[in-house]
């Protein structure tokens, strides 16, 4: 997920269950010629590399064959697989000419001559992908988000293919895991919207969005330079959206959160539950995080042993 898979946030649902995690999309050509954007991204691999347990799978979105191949090369050391993103499609997948637009693009042949799901992914079986994940909607934006996913789709691609197929889409619950297996015969899950709201979801956790919140700002902390400030302030926004927006105090936090400027302001103002009752009470006055009490505090890592 763009800006949302930073390692914190991957070590977290990491803990909660999830048995493999993904990075964002990196871009090759950014990968090759930015040292500083580079060195970001490997910086986010090493730094809790020893005491991983799940594998971490990196993966890249280009238009250029040879450019992802060297991409690849200068990240293979640091991870467990590297996905070749061939179905984003979101707005920066299409100014950038990767993800599902590449699909019937002519500098990539191979793809546009093949209409059907299926066929795509016997070809790249054929060409030596390890496993094929599959979110089955259209990239059109009009309709990707029109009813449900066709998991028949997995389905069918699971029947045909000898590698591995993970399955993506119409999980919200820790009930849909199985359902979708079920249904799929699928070998794997991959979810992510859903974590963004409960990063507890494998474990059929729904976590106080306050106590998770502070779970990941501990990570955050614990791996300084590996999450930058405006994802920190996303994930926060998601962990209290998905259970507080009816609060009469959430307006209010959402703003101070909006003009946090560290991660300490962040984690002051998250910590400071006091503040948030004033709110409830129709207390007018912003809460200011720079004068919310820091205190020290370490979260349980259950991963960290």
């Amino acid at each position: 997920m763009v800006q949302q898979s930073d390692l914190p946030f991957r070590s977290l649902v990491e803990k909660y269950g999830a048995t493999a995690t993904y990075t964002q999309m990196l871009i090759p050509n950014r990968l090759l010629n930015d040292q500083e954007y580079l060195e970001f991204h490997l910086r986010d691999l090493q730094f809790l590399k020893p005491e991983r347990e799940v594998p971490v799978v990196v993966q890249l979105g280009g238009n250029d064959p040879e450019l992802v191949v060297r991409a690849g090369r200068k990240v293979e050391a640091y991870c467990d697989g590297i996905d070749l993103n061939l179905g984003c499609p979101q707005e920066h997948a299409r100014n950038g000419h990767f993800g599902a637009y590449l699909l019937g693009q002519k500098d990539w042949p191979l793809v546009e001559t093949i209409a059907k799901t299926v066929e795509l992914a016997l070809r790249l079986e054929a060409q030596g992908a390890g496993w094929i994940t599959l979110h089955p909607r259209t990239v059109s934006a009009r309709r990707r988000r029109q009813g449900a996913a066709d998991l028949s789709v997995v389905r069918d691609l699971k029947a045909r293919l000898n590698i591995p197929v993970v399955s993506n889409g119409n999980v919200r619950t820790f009930d849909d895991l199985q359902a979708n297996m079920d249904y799929t015969g699928a070998d794997g899950l991959m979810v992510g919207e859903a974590l963004l709201d409960n990063p507890c979801l494998f474990a059929n956790v729904t976590p106080d969005p306050f106590d998770i919140s502070l779970e990941y700002l501990t990570l955050c902390d614990m791996c300084p330079g590996t999450a930058l400030l405006p994802s920190i302030q996303a994930h926060i926004r998601h962990f209290m959206e998905a259970r507080c927006t009816r609060e009469s105090w959430f307006p209010k936090f959402k703003d101070s959160l909006n003009r946090t400027e560290s991660i300490e302001e962040i984690m002051a103002l998250v910590r400071n539950r006091g503040a948030l009752d004033r709110i409830h009470g129709h207390v007018t006055e912003d809460v200011n995080p720079r004068q919310c009490d820091i205190e020290d505090e370490v979260l349980g890592l259950a991963f960290l042993h």
